[in-house]
């Protein structure tokens, strides 16, 4: 350690680079003074100088890294140093840089934003006269870039038009020729750019659309070009959710960590992520990282590296991902190409690869391969690295590509592997991931891991807290918190804050969440910290009605129409129905119309009305309307008889089936996913009431059924089973959308209603019962429902 620092800190002292070293550690000491977590990513995770400044959390001690490639003599650039703050917060680290600075010699970069193909022809639809519903039904057609720069008409008629209505061609055309050109001028996403003397003598400066904001109007690229010192200050969501997870730990468990006193290596973190259960960890929740998991199998945080480092571009396009895989199961030799004996040294390539088991799988790597094994100067390996970072912009990359694989050639390495090797760089062209940033990323999957294994509560109300981010919408969250045993109780007016809060329960090492009033749609902030201060000041228990809380927390009317609507009054006794229409019936200035004429009591309310109950399946759809999750059931449970009739199999039991075996399913649409690398295939997740299911769709399967596939909420997949170990797809043959299934719901009348009994009826099961930790409590009075079985099925799974 003590030869790499000096080695170091010589190597900035000749390139006279303290001042931006020193820079940077000001911005970290500044968001650290103010309890903002940050951590550095990408190169700097290279330096053991800036893991002494603590602009990093990355040991370098812990990973080989290669510190060349953050700073160089050879390259005479500055280092690019980036910064991960809270999302939430990240607006003050910004605010700090314009009051140290000034905002004369401090201003955001700026980036310019092309048209791509939706927003291309919402432009041109719109200039031609095309009506608002007409340009979304043709956006709508659109998955990813017009490749062709035309929409085939097969797409066209899909949408409803005829390809060959003049107006519409011409529109088609248009939007052809408009993709790739530049639309507007945005901020860059964190590029902060710091000048000794004023901005405006050296580049034009403008005001942002955000109040207190100033932006450089040059592209970024052309500020490097220029030697301008930029310092990129970005937002992270998970660094938000694990804030809020330390808060929670401390408030409800007594316990302090920081980003750097989580356990290491807790063998219990490493089981969980085995078996894929990362759903909402950082960076390992999509469903391709959910399948190398289980086939990756991570025991260690080098093994988290290489998992987040693996399902990239750069790898996949290399063909890197399968050798690995093989030899770390040792169903495959490690191997290493050697040159031709007169050329080099046999063993040129096992220094460099021998990490990854012969197999080059980071972006240093490949660097360094060109390094030995072509033999690339140092001004070529800096032109090797500037290509790679602006492969998809400007497609430099391409005239190195002759050079390096007839150099290897002749050195005597074999044509397939050098080929491999660049198509491996260009992967990373694509999509740059060098093995430092994924040692950065790898230290963020660990912590939200440990978090979830051992806090499940405390991760899913964090995690809730900090949307939006990640890969799945809060429903989704709150389902996986569920499965994990946690009571996760509604959003009622008399119980819940604004943001999601831990509530005790029977054990106080398992705490409830309670939704916070910022899952209801619409819902302003201000209103529900109202109604929560109001709340925590009164001298009575509760509100006890919609006019109790308009009269003391002063909010509007609107405001209680949203939370009636999603149900947030059950524990003053009023179900949604209710509540709405005493909500209806305030009058907070004059009276409506409709009840002018019947008048109202002194206390504001109306007289009593007895309305009809609200089926179960009527509030479900409701719930999803306006919270976009419930707990009361799954849509997908009221319609399980009718698939039962058609042989669909539950999502939960297809771990029962073989690989090969022929099933159809059916779900709600969670995630469509179609990878730059995955040569136009298609991943789509579903969910039922019992569990998720993973369906994967051919090219010619997408064509065939594109408009079911991008446009069905409720979806029916007849597919095979594709089973290695405990990792299952359905590999998709014929869909059809069921999306009118869905509105049913809302019409069926011998859906069971819920009751109302009190708050603690409905959402608070006795702890430690059967149904504690999943399912809600059936009301005395509907137990002997002929439908109750179905409708609150006795599965774990039950949502």
């Amino acid at each position: 350690v003590v030869t790499t620092v000096e080695k170091e800190l010589a190597l900035i002292a000749e390139l006279n680079y303290a001042p931006y070293f020193l820079t940077v550690y000001d911005i970290v000491r500044f968001a650290r003074s103010q309890d903002i977590l940050c951590q550095g990513r990408g190169s700097a995770a290279n330096s053991v100088v800036c893991y002494c400044l603590a602009i990093t959390s990355v040991d370098p001690t812990e990973v080989d890294l290669l510190f060349e490639r953050f700073v160089s003599p050879e390259r005479r650039e500055p280092p690019d140093i980036d910064v991960d703050f809270e999302h939430e917060r990240r607006e003050e680290v910004i605010q700090y840089l314009y009051g140290r600075y000034g905002r004369d010699r401090a201003g955001l970069a700026a980036t310019v934003i092309s048209y791509r193909s939706r927003s291309a022809v919402r432009e041109v639809g719109k200039a031609m006269g095309l009506s608002e519903d007409s340009v979304a039904a043709l956006a709508g057609m659109i998955w990813g870039s017009l490749s062709t720069g035309t929409l085939p008409d097969k797409h066209i008629r899909e949408a409803g038009f005829d390809p060959a209505d003049p107006l519409l061609a011409s529109v088609i055309a248009l939007t052809g020729e408009l993709i790739g050109f530049p639309r507007h001028l945005s901020q860059h996403v964190g590029g902060f750019v710091l000048t000794r003397g004023p901005l405006i003598e050296v580049v034009p400066v403008g005001n942002a659309a955000m109040d207190e904001r100033t932006f450089i109007e040059w592209d970024k690229d052309d500020l490097e070009a220029l030697g301008l010192l930029k310092v990129d200050v970005l937002g992270l969501g998970m660094l938000s959710c694990i804030r809020r997870a330390f808060d929670l730990l401390r408030l409800h468990h007594d316990r302090s960590e920081t980003l750097a006193s989580v356990p290491r290596e807790d063998p219990r973190v490493y089981d969980m992520l085995c078996k894929a259960d990362s759903l909402g960890v950082f960076q390992v929740e999509s469903r391709a990282q959910m399948n190398m998991l289980p086939r990756l199998k991570p025991r260690n945080y080098y093994d988290l590296v290489i998992e987040v480092a693996i399902v990239r571009p750069g790898p996949i396009q290399g063909d890197m991902v399968h050798p690995y895989l093989r030899r770390r199961d040792k169903i495959e030799a490690e191997t290493y190409p050697s040159p031709h004996p007169d050329h080099g040294p046999e063993d040129e390539l096992r220094q460099i690869l021998g990490k990854t088991k012969g197999v080059p799988l980071f972006q240093e790597q490949a660097m360094r391969i060109a390094m030995e094994a072509a033999k690339f100067s140092d001004a070529e390996v800096n032109e090797l690295r500037k290509a790679m970072a602006t492969f998809r912009r400007k497609g430099t990359i391409g005239r190195l590509e002759e050079k390096m694989i007839s150099r290897m050639v002749a050195r005597g390495y074999d044509q397939d592997f050098a080929e491999r090797c660049f198509n491996q760089i260009k992967g990373f062209g694509e999509y740059g991931f060098p093995e430092s940033h994924a040692a950065s990323f790898a230290h963020l999957v660990y912590i939200s891991s440990w978090l979830k294994c051992h806090y499940p509560a405390v991760f899913c109300c964090a995690i809730l807290n900090a949307q939006p981010m990640g890969f799945y919408a809060p429903a989704q969250l709150v389902r996986d918190a569920r499965e994990h045993g946690v009571e996760v109780r509604p959003v009622d007016v008399n119980h819940s804050n604004w943001d999601c809060t831990l509530e005790p329960t029977g054990d106080p090492d398992r705490p409830a969440v309670r939704l916070g009033m910022r899952e209801v749609d619409g819902l302003r902030e201000d209103d529900g910290e109202k109604i929560a201060a109001v709340r925590s000041s009164m001298d009575a228990d509760a509100f006890t009605d919609a006019h109790d809380i308009m009269q003391r927390a002063g909010v509007p009317r609107a405001a209680l129409e949203r939370l009636a609507a999603a149900d947030a009054f059950r524990s003053t006794g009023r179900d949604r129905r209710q509540a709405l229409w005493d909500v209806r019936g305030l009058n907070p200035s004059a009276p409506l119309p409709l009840f002018a004429w019947g008048g109202t009591r002194e206390d504001g309310h109306d007289p009593p009305v007895t309305l009809p109950v609200m089926a179960l399946g009527e509030h479900v759809v409701n719930d999803y309307q306006t919270l976009r999750l419930s707990l009361k059931a799954h849509p997908v449970s009221f319609l399980r008889q009718r698939l039962d009739s058609e042989r669909v199999t539950a999502c939960a039991d297809l771990w029962h089936k073989r690989d090969g075996d022929y099933v159809s399913v059916a779900g709600v649409v969670l995630v469509r996913q179609r990878p730059g690398s995955a040569k136009g295939v298609i991943f789509m997740t579903i969910e039922d009431e019992t569990g998720i299911a993973n369906a994967v769709v051919w090219p010619k399967t997408m064509e065939r059924y594109r408009k079911v596939i991008m446009t069905a909420r409720l979806i029916f997949i007849r597919g095979r089973i594709q089973r290695h170990e405990d990792i299952i797809h359905i590999v998709s043959g014929r869909l059809e959308d069921r999306s009118a299934w869905l509105a049913d719901l809302s019409e069926s009348a011998d859906d069971m209603p819920v009751p109302i009994a009190n708050a603690d009826e409905v959402r608070r099961p006795e702890p430690g019962s059967a149904r504690s930790k999943l399912q809600p409590r059936v009301h005395p009075r509907w137990a002997g429902h002929p439908r109750n079985e179905r409708i609150i099925p006795k599965s774990r799974d039950f949502h």
